[in-house]
């Protein structure tokens, strides 16, 4: 085995580093599965990682910009909603920020899991609100900062942030001598796919601190996780933030985008919606784009929109492909494990090696019927898939393959299927003493089952043996309980062990022969190394390629899976356009749950009308009216078909969604202090590319504070110009806002009548219509509906007439006293004139105090008028 390549910039080797894949198939992509074998969780001590510390902060009100996330971290089955969607994956995250007052910060994420890296550089805030989102995003194992940012150094802002918005978190420092841009172009240029070099230099270009945070990244891997990558074989991709919408966690949850609010193994969620990926990468890459849509209109939307409608136009190629998908397994996976060299030859090395041979053999077989599938396409992304499956790296790839290896050896599960084929990889002829090996083999195995032949047919034993094989015990038998009921199990039956009605053992000829064959096998393995070594080594040269086709597949797999999506249930391509417009939409989880009943409903929202009020009775569908435009904003901006007869969407750069919570005891945050701070984190982050959905806002606390800060933060969401859709049981709002440019009140329908029994039922149209809502005492209605006693409802109607009667009476009085008001001033000023008409003014001095009292008694009936408007709209 050739020995690991390390990467020292002292010494001016180019380490291997990811290509930033630029394609029009990869704005999201993620990746994924278990952790590699060959990284080596021990860390030497070096001044790399001198100590690890993992701050954990209890947080308070005031603390961070950021609202509270922590009723995320129960409501999931594994605890994370990471871009590449598993918590097995290793991620170091190097974090640069600049030293001035700009807050720009570098971001370097390798995933050591998927051979991936993401860099990024971001122009945030004071608050980092897009540093933490990308953190929170791809979840990183280990996040590293230069230590003089840590203690015992003053901590900077950027990680006090850090600390208090992920307490769990692991933050190490690194010697600054590793931040260097110099060093991260070379690592780039050694590591990056070839093809991509000159597309991730121009990405990367001035953006030094990004260059300098991946630097950070590679060299820790090498000296902490002791992964050596091998060259040109590490996927690079640059990612500007401005290419995505952000969608914050609690946006995440409240939508139940990734997982169902009350089940969280349930599939009514938008992901297990639209999750009819047949691979791995295909569901990968699907859950990073619902997390983070893209806003990139002609380069990935129009042309997935495309290629999408021409799958559902063409059944045979759609079926066709389908059928293609079916045959490849987790490539990224085995691509991932490809690239990665271990540092030290072993037996289980050498079988791994073999493995990953005979897969990517599978893998290589299975793309010629997907590119014989994509024959007939025509739309510029279907053909580009195709023309990544093309016969050149493959045939490349297969005839280093079949130089070698036998023709019928191919990838198994079953444990002794796996030996021998590991056995029987090389071709005979390629190595001699590897022939002989495998001769021993065969003839050993020959007479395990001789022996096994033996023992059924001997008379004094009249047994029926099975034989069996695992990886643990190799070749053992298995009888029958019940032909031992009257007799004794043979003598020459060792190592018994009884499992439920079948006994298992051995015999002492079968363990030396496993012994025998397990020595031979070992001594193949061993003599395969080297050639498979080498084999192994020409396929690296060609990974760049597969993993181009791999990302295709994944990006086909995704666009397919919407296809079976849009075909069975009935969805409709969207248009891209400045006004968010939808007819007879509906909300696709709730259609999911009630196909039948579920009531289609109309939107629409421009310049002049941004700011929706959406009101109605209780369980009348506001919640998830407002929800349903959310989640078709998502769909059609990670290319997807929606649920309406009619759609067209505006390019959102923020999503913020505001439902109704409850309390969070751990955070030690009541409602309405979750609601605020959510709140806060929205208005400080609010513009006019931002969709806002908010619920119920203000019902946490007593009924006027609540009015009174929904209709101040109402006004600072339509002075941000946003689109809003705002639902709410406070009628003075529709009432105090109606009248505002860009408000739109509007109610969800509900009949309300009386029955011979005196008890009213309450008819749910579940239909969007003009104006506020007109029924009053809705909520007592819908409680005598629900079964209560008639003397709490009669109780209830009283409290209630007798506050409205108190605030006519209020209103009356106020009337009074206005018409009181006016009546003097009327008076007053008869009284002056009649004076006048007695004084002996002159003309003009006259003509100049008349004047005088005219503007006086306008300004006093003024008042007045003004007075009484202000307290009648109250």
């Amino acid at each position: 085995m050739p020995p690991s390549k390390t990467l020292s910039p002292s010494s001016g080797h180019q380490p291997p580093v990811p290509s930033g894949n630029l394609s029009i198939y990869a704005s999201s992509e993620s990746s994924s599965s278990s952790i590699c074998a060959m990284t080596a969780p021990l860390r030497p001590s070096s001044s790399v990682s001198r100590h690890s510390n993992s701050y954990s902060m209890s947080r308070s009100i005031t603390s961070s910009s950021h609202p509270s996330r922590q009723r995320l971290q129960n409501s999931t089955a594994s605890g994370r909603k990471s871009l590449w969607g598993s918590d097995s994956h290793v991620v170091i995250c190097a974090i640069a920020e600049a030293r001035g007052v700009s807050p720009s910060v570098g971001l370097s994420f390798i995933n050591i899991t998927t051979n991936e890296a993401v860099l990024s550089q971001i122009c945030d805030t004071q608050f980092y609100v897009r540093t933490i989102h990308k953190l929170q995003m791809y979840e990183p194992s280990t996040i590293l900062m230069v230590n003089t940012a840590l203690p015992p150094n003053p901590k900077s802002n950027l990680l006090s942030i850090i600390e208090a918005e992920l307490p769990a978190a692991t933050i190490e420092p690194l010697d600054r001598k590793y931040w260097s841009e110099h060093i991260g172009l070379e690592f780039i240029q050694s590591l990056a796919f070839r093809d991509d070099l000159e597309a991730i230099k121009v990405a990367i270009g001035g953006n030094f601190y990004a260059t300098c945070s991946f630097a950070a990244a590679v060299k820790y891997v090498e000296l902490s996780c002791r992964v050596s990558i091998a060259a040109h074989s590490l996927r690079i991709q640059y990612q500007p933030s401005e290419n995505t919408m952000m969608v914050d966690l609690s946006t995440i949850h409240c939508l139940e985008l990734i997982q169902n609010l009350h089940e969280p193994r349930s599939k009514d969620c938008l992901f297990g919606l639209l999750n009819q990926c047949l691979t791995p990468m295909g569901s990968r890459m699907l859950r990073s784009n619902i997390i983070q849509p893209s806003s990139q209109v002609e380069s990935v939307l129009i042309p997935r929109y495309e290629a999408l409608e021409e799958l559902t136009m063409k059944e045979d190629m759609f079926f066709e492909i389908r059928k293609a998908l079916k045959e490849f397994t987790d490539v990224e996976k085995l691509l991932t494990r490809l690239v990665i060299v271990p540092q030290q030859s072993s037996m289980s090395a050498t079988e791994f090696a073999i493995d990953l041979v005979l897969r990517v053999k599978a893998f290589v077989i299975a793309i010629p019927q997907l590119r014989e599938a994509l024959a007939t396409a025509r739309t510029d992304l279907l053909k580009r898939i195709y023309s990544l499956c093309g016969v050149g790296v493959t045939q490349v790839v297969m005839n280093i393959i079949t130089d070698t290896i036998n023709d019928d050896v191919i990838a198994m599960k079953a444990p002794i299927d796996v030996r021998n084929q590991r056995t029987y990889a090389v071709k005979s002829g390629v190595h001699s003493l590897l022939d002989i090996a495998r001769q021993t083999y065969k003839e050993a195995t020959e007479d395990v089952y001789r022996h096994i032949d033996e023992i059924n047919k001997a008379e004094e034993h009249e047994l029926a043996v099975e034989v069996k094989f695992d990886n643990r015990r190799k070749f053992w038998l298995r009888l029958e309980q019940d032909e031992f009921e009257d007799r004794q199990l043979p003598d020459v039956f060792i190592n018994k062990i009884v499992r439920n009605r079948w006994i298992e053992c051995q015999t002492l000829i079968l363990v030396q022969l496993n012994n025998r064959i397990t020595d031979s096998y070992n001594e193949a393995v061993m003599l395969s190394e080297e050639i498979i070594q080498q084999v192994l080594d020409n396929i690296r040269e060609h990974v760049p390629e597969l993993f181009r086709v791999c990302e295709g597949i994944a990006l086909l797999d995704m666009v397919a899976s919407f296809a079976q999506s849009a075909t069975t249930r009935d969805y409709t391509r969207p248009e891209l356009s400045e006004t968010l417009a939808l007819k007879n939409a509906r909300n696709p989880i709730c259609e999911r749950l009630n196909p039948e009943r579920f009531v289609p409903n109309d939107a629409y929202a421009d310049e002049l009308h941004r700011f929706q009020i959406i009101s109605g009775c209780n369980m009348s569908g506001k919640s998830t009216y407002i929800k349903m435009v959310a989640l078709l904003q998502v769909m059609a901006q990670i290319g997807s078909f929606v649920p309406a007869q009619y759609a067209a969407f505006p390019i959102f750069q923020q999503l913020f969604v505001r439902l109704s919570t409850d309390d969070n005891i751990g955070a030690n945050m009541s409602t309405f202090s979750l609601e605020m701070r959510e709140m806060a984190f929205i208005l400080r982050n609010i513009n006019k590319n931002s969709l806002t959905i908010i619920d119920e806002l203000g019902r946490g606390t007593s009924s006027r504070d609540g009015l009174a800060i929904a209709l101040a933060i109402s006004e600072a969401l339509i002075q941000s110009g946003s689109i809003v859709w705002f639902a709410t049981h406070f009628q003075g709002l529709s009432r105090i806002l109606g009248s505002r440019p860009g408000v739109l009140n509007l109610h969800l329908e509900t009949d309300v009548s009386d029955l011979s029994e005196d008890q009213p039922q309450i008819t749910m149209f579940y239909k969007i219509k003009s104006g506020s809502v007109q029924e009053k005492n809705y909520g007592i209605s819908l409680a005598e509906a629900m079964g209560f006693p008639d003397s709490f409802i009669e109780t209830a109607r009283e409290v209630s007439q007798t506050l409205a009667d108190s605030m006519e009476r209020r209103k009356d009085v106020s009337d009074s006293r206005r018409l009181i008001r006016q009546r003097k001033a009327i008076l007053n000023l008869h009284s002056m004139l009649n004076q006048l008409i007695e004084s002996e003014m002159d003309d003009a001095t006259m003509g100049s105090y008349l004047r005088h009292l005219q503007d006086e008694f306008v300004l006093q009936m003024d008042s007045t008028i003004h007075e009484g408007g202000r307290k009648g709209t109250d």
